[in-house]
């Protein structure tokens, strides 16, 4: 069991105070991806549960206990970084067997520990090769190879897909989905900037903004219900269309929000209207930009191939609830 409780944690460098009043129950098995803009404090939280950073003030309990002082190899905690920070003269095999040499594991044990995690990620024709020899996506793999076998409780991923191109990105996101379900009793939180990451893997997901979380849910929870403008329009890609003027107005609000997939071309008495300014043809689907005096296009999305001629001008209606409110304290209106 690795369940994660964290109480009213802050953490200050000086009089820079990162992260303020975090409260979070983190149940043993979850996949829970911690997002936000840079600056968030989101990597801040990760290296406080791992120990790499000291905590200001609250507690971290794991299994019960706290272990706010507890030296990071004595947490049961494994981390995957941004960089995969492999030996360059060490073999996969003795990358991955490094930390249990030093942990006085027997020969035997190594082996069956090593060659166990490398099946676990298609690297066992890869484990007489230097780093050197291994594509971005294998070094990752490596690398999260290392963590696997020292069987932790709980493992740490700080963006560790980033310096990975779109296709590898993909490639990897599916594999430490599968590494999931192959270790179902294992934590793992997660830190990324990538909307599609968080999205597709998080059991839950952590929004956090200038170190205070700001929701936290199910990726559809927060995709749908958002309860803060700021959440409204930081998750989800495309972010959601956001108006406040004469066009909250109509729908008595200081803010009114949609999402582009959630609106209809029609001929009249449209919600939204103006001026088609770009088209993007995806084959799947088609974004289309108006200018509707707002500083920032209104996009609208609709599937297929759905020409429309540039400086036409088109009407939008939002479907039936799709519509989200906000007050001008940034709360949703029921």
């Amino acid at each position: 069991m690795a369940d994660i409780k964290i109480t009213s944690l802050d953490k200050s460098y000086g009089t820079v105070h990162v992260l303020k009043d975090i409260n979070l129950d983190i149940k043993s098995g979850e996949f829970i991806v911690f997002v936000g803009p840079s600056g968030c404090g989101k990597s801040t939280l990760l290296r406080t549960i791992s120990g790499l950073e000291t905590i200001s003030g609250g507690t971290l309990e794991i299994d019960g206990q706290v272990v706010n002082d507890v030296a990071p190899s004595k947490r049961g905690i494994a981390m995957v970084f941004q960089s995969y920070a492999l030996y360059p003269h060490m073999t996969v095999f003795d990358n991955m067997a490094y930390a249990l040499k030093i942990a006085k594991f027997s020969k035997a044990e190594i082996k069956q520990k090593v060659e166990a995690a490398a099946e676990k990620l298609q690297l066992t024709d890869y484990l007489k090769r230097l780093p050197k020899a291994l594509s971005g996506g294998q070094r990752q793999r490596v690398a999260i190879g290392r963590a696997i076998v020292r069987d932790p409780k709980v493992f740490l991923f700080d963006e560790p897909l980033s310096n990975l191109d779109a296709a590898l990105r993909v490639q990897m996101r599916m594999e430490i989905a599968g590494l999931k379900e192959q270790l179902p009793g294992t934590t793992m939180i997660y830190v990324t900037h990538d909307q599609v990451e968080a999205m597709t893997m998080a059991d839950r997901i952590v929004v956090l903004k200038d170190g205070v979380v700001q929701q936290v849910g199910s990726p559809m929870e927060l995709y749908e219900h958002p309860q803060s403008l700021f959440v409204a329009g930081f998750i989800g890609s495309p972010k959601m269309n956001l108006l406040g003027g004469k066009h909250a107005a109509k729908f008595d609000c200081a803010t009114v929000g949609i999402r582009s997939e959630h609106l209809d071309i029609v001929d009249k008495d449209g919600d939204f209207e103006g001026e088609v300014m770009h088209t993007e043809i995806l084959g799947s689907d088609t974004y289309i930009y108006l200018n509707i005096g707002e500083e920032e296009f209104f996009v609208v999305r609709q599937e297929g191939n759905t020409p429309v001629a540039a400086h036409t001008n088109l009407a939008v209606k939002a479907k039936p609830g799709k519509l989200h409110r906000f007050d001008g304290n940034g709360a949703p209106i029921a």
